[in-house]
């Protein structure tokens, strides 16, 4: 770029750019009365938008489909954690909530933290969680560690 452009004489090269259609300039440009807008409805009115799903006034395509399920308004929603996350850790200091945010294992404590038993286990840990599993409970037992069970 040389000194003397500026961003005010900036123009786009050769052929970049095109003038747009005249529409609705008189009968001899070939696009005067209705302006490529076809005659008539809704379509050729001013202003005019037919919101998505609207079907000239049939009943949508997703109203006439059934309603399926429900949302429990009772279920608990549990952070979970498997037992191979859980391999580095040090045996001396026990696993609870906190240090699994901490250590960024789970993002949150949502109704508490379940523990499944996906992965090995070599160290007996001390593990402070809401829930376990079956198959977590009895890996953990295999490796000298405790499963606490916390309100």
């Amino acid at each position: 770029m040389s000194a003397t452009t500026h961003i005010g004489t900036l123009r786009p090269p050769r052929g970049a750019s095109k003038r747009p259609k005249r529409l609705g300039q008189g009968m001899g440009s070939r696009r005067g009365k209705t302006a490529t807008r076809g005659s008539k409805g809704q379509k050729s009115r001013a202003g005019s938008r037919i919101r998505p799903g609207f079907e000239g006034g049939q009943m949508p395509l997703h109203r006439r489909m059934p309603k399926r399920g429900f949302t429990n308004i009772f279920k608990k929603s549990f952070a979970v954690i498997n037992l191979g996350d859980l391999s580095d850790w040090n045996a001396a200091e026990p696993v609870t909530p906190e240090r699994l945010i901490e250590r960024r294992l789970i993002r949150r404590v949502e109704e508490g933290v379940k523990v499944l038993g996906d992965g090995e286990l070599k160290a007996p840990l001390q593990i402070q969680a809401q829930r376990f599993s079956k198959s977590a409970l009895a890996k953990i037992q295999a490796a000298g560690g405790k499963a606490e069970v916390i309100a």
